[in-house]
């Protein structure tokens, strides 16, 4: 295994170990997201208000070192409110360009299903192509670029449901879920002890070291078979009959990505059938569109994704 492989683990633990003293009881949700942002991906966060959703995405930039920015997603929210726009300079009597808030490592999209469907879309370059087009300038983002958007459950009133071209271009979607009676008493004993809602975390990276860790995990072996399950999985919900819309490519790319963040995760430099089963609900099931019928009885695709790793023959490598 590379030396570079090897720092990636241990930074990452080191980062997940910063992070747990702000977030209890949700190590898997941290690691999770550790993956999601060695696979340079962009993160969606569903649940309902007050599970630290938020409060996480602050907590990792802090550990990461990166430029941290937030916007609050609101029905009069305008694309130019996070791209930035071209103002008018009267003493040089031409347009000069003023960034916006997505000019930053790590952009926080709070709550971002409470802004109409034109400002959601005004991320999609941005999530795709790291970049940004105001009229007919090209501006580059900063490296690394990614998203970490929350939203509520669409039946919560005010919210607008996102496009599936938007949706799509998450890598995961998950949700943080409430702490069970242990964790929470631990989240009121550690504010007892420290006497203030601040929690001080230590900067453990920077942009420049989480970007040599992104290129690292271009290393990890990713056998044929293996290679071919992910295929394989993400072929059948294209095929399955109580899906309307399967998974598109940038499903499989999702899997290979994070299977292999996950394996230089736990040590490894080589992708196992156990890596892609630990990623691929969070890889795919967003992406996947139900019949109405099915919808209607209930059905998730988190359900669906199940099924097919359970039918599908796991590869011996």
């Amino acid at each position: 295994m590379s030396d570079k492989l090897e720092a990636v683990g241990a930074i990452g633990q080191a980062i997940s170990t910063e992070v747990q003293k702000v977030i209890i009881g949700k190590s898997h949700v941290i690691d999770n997201v550790l993956i999601n942002i060695l696979s340079n991906g962009n993160l969606l966060f569903e649940d309902y208000p007050g599970l630290a959703k938020t409060l996480m995405t602050n907590t990792f930039a802090d550990a990461l070192g990166c430029d941290f920015k937030r916007v609050q997603f609101t029905p009069d929210l305008l694309p130019a409110d996070i791209t930035g726009t071209n103002i008018y300079d009267a003493k040089k009597g031409e347009f000069s360009f003023k960034p916006g808030p997505i000019f930053c490592n790590l952009l926080l999209s709070d709550e971002i299903n409470r802004a109409p469907p034109k400002t959601q879309a005004a991320l999609l370059e941005a999530m795709q192509e790291k970049q940004v087009t105001i009229g007919t300038v090209t501006h580059k983002l900063p490296a690394p670029f990614l998203t970490m958007a929350t939203q509520n459950p669409v039946e919560q009133e005010g919210t607008y449901p996102l496009p599936e071209a938007q949706l799509d271009r998450f890598m995961f979607k998950m949700s943080v879920g409430y702490p069970d009676r242990a964790d929470e008493d631990e989240i009121l004993a550690r504010r007892i002890a420290r006497k203030k809602d601040d929690v001080e975390v230590e900067t453990i990276t920077d942009p420049a070291r989480v970007v040599a860790m992104q290129t690292a995990i271009e290393d990890v072996f990713v056998d044929p078979a293996v290679r071919m399950y992910m295929v394989e999985i993400v072929s059948r919900t294209r095929e399955d009959p109580r899906v309307l819309v399967g998974s598109s490519p940038r499903g499989s790319q999702a899997l290979l990505k994070t299977s292999r963040s996950a394996a230089a995760m736990r040590g490894r430099d080589f992708v196992t059938p156990d890596d892609v089963k630990s990623v691929a609900t969070l890889a795919v099931a967003h992406r996947l569109i139900l019949k109405p019928e099915h919808q209607i009885k209930g059905l998730e695709t988190d359900e669906v994704i199940s099924d097919i790793l359970r039918q599908v023959p796991v590869p011996t490598v």
